[in-house]
C-alpha cells in the first residue's frame, strides 16, 4: 500500500512540475510541407495518399534508379544523376497532374456559385443548398459536397462542415467561396444572392484571362522544358557506351555534370517562377 501511494505522490508532482514548463514547439516548416504536400495530393486527385508515402515512393524510385545506373553504366556519377532526377519526379508529376486538374476545375466553380445562388434564391437555407450540390452540382465535385450534406446530417455544425469541405477540395477557388458563405453565415445579411452573382462573374472573367495567358506562355515554357531535358537524354544515350561512361567517372566528368544539374535546377526554377500565373493562395483559419 506504501508503494503504490508513493509511486501516486511521485506520479503527481511529476505532473506538477511538467505543467509548469511549456511544451516543445513543433517546426513549423516541416508541418508547413507536409501541409502543402497533401493538398497538392488532393488537387491532383489522390487525397488518400499521404506525404510520408509520397516521399517514400520518391527514394524508393530513386534507389532502384541507381542501382540500374550502376549495373547499366559502371558510373557512379551518372547513375547518381539520374537517381536524383528519378527521386523528383514523382513529386513533380504530382504537381503537373495538380495544376491540369485545377485548370479543369476553373471551369466549374462559376457553375457551383450559379448553383447556390439559385438554391438561395429558391428559399433554401445555406446549408441545403451547399448540400444540394451533391445532387445538381458538377460531376467532379458531387463527392466533397456528398461528403458535406452527411458531416452536416451527422452534426448540425455549419462552420466546421465548412473546414471540413476545405480541407477536402484544397482549392485557392474554394477557400474564396467557402470563406464567402462563412462571413454570410456568421454576420448574416440579404445581400448573399448579390454576392454570388458577382463573385460568379468574377470567377469567369478570371478563368477566361487565366486561359488567354497560359496559352501565350505555353510555347516558351514548353520550349524551355525541352531545352532544359534535352542534354539529359543524349547523356542517357552516351552512357550506353563504356569509354563514354568512364570518362565522367574523372573529377572534370563529374564537374560537369555537377555544372548541367545546377543549370537544370536554376532553368526549372526559372520557369516555375516565369510560367506561374498570379494564383490566389489558399485561404486558412
Amino acid at each position: 500500500m506504501g508503494v503504490v501511494v508513493g509511486l501516486l505522490l511521485g506520479a503527481g508532482l511529476a505532473c506538477v512540475w511538467l505543467s509548469c514548463w511549456e511544451a516543445p514547439a513543433r517546426p513549423r516548416r516541416r508541418v508547413g510541407r507536409s501541409a502543402a504536400v497533401q493538398d497538392l495530393l488532393v488537387q491532383a486527385g489522390a487525397p488518400s495518399v499521404t506525404p510520408a508515402a509520397l516521399w517514400w515512393l520518391s527514394a524508393m524510385a530513386g534507389v532502384v534508379v541507381l542501382l540500374a545506373g550502376l549495373a547499366l553504366t559502371r558510373s557512379p556519377a551518372i547513375a547518381g544523376c539520374f537517381a536524383l532526377m528519378s527521386a523528383a519526379a514523382p513529386e513533380m508529376l504530382v504537381r503537373v497532374r495538380a495544376r491540369r486538374r485545377r485548370r479543369d476545375l476553373r471551369e466549374v466553380w462559376p457553375e457551383v456559385v450559379d448553383h447556390l445562388a439559385s438554391g438561395v434564391r429558391a428559399g433554401l437555407s445555406l446549408p441545403e443548398a451547399v448540400a444540394q450540390l451533391s445532387e445538381r452540382g458538377p460531376v467532379e465535385l458531387r463527392e466533397p459536397f456528398s461528403r458535406f450534406a452527411a458531416d452536416y446530417r451527422a452534426t448540425g455544425r455549419f462552420g466546421e462542415c465548412l473546414d471540413l469541405l476545405k480541407a477536402r477540395l484544397a482549392d485557392p477557388v474554394a477557400d474564396r467561396i467557402v470563406e464567402a458563405l462563412r462571413l454570410t453565415r456568421e454576420v448574416g445579411g440579404t445581400d448573399l444572392g448579390r454576392l454570388l452573382r458577382t463573385l460568379s462573374t468574377f470567377l469567369r472573367e478570371d478563368a477566361r484571362t487565366r486561359g488567354e495567358l497560359e496559352a501565350r506562355q505555353s510555347w516558351t515554357v514548353n520550349g524551355a522544358r525541352l531545352a532544359a531535358a534535352g542534354p539529359w537524354v543524349v547523356l542517357a544515350f552516351l552512357a550506353t557506351r563504356p569509354e563514354t561512361a568512364q570518362a565522367y567517372n574523372s573529377a572534370a566528368g563529374v564537374a560537369v555534370l555537377a555544372a548541367g544539374a545546377a543549370t537544370s535546377v536554376l532553368a526549372y526554377w526559372l520557369m516555375r517562377r516565369i510560367g506561374r500565373l498570379p494564383e490566389e493562395g489558399r485561404v486558412l483559419r
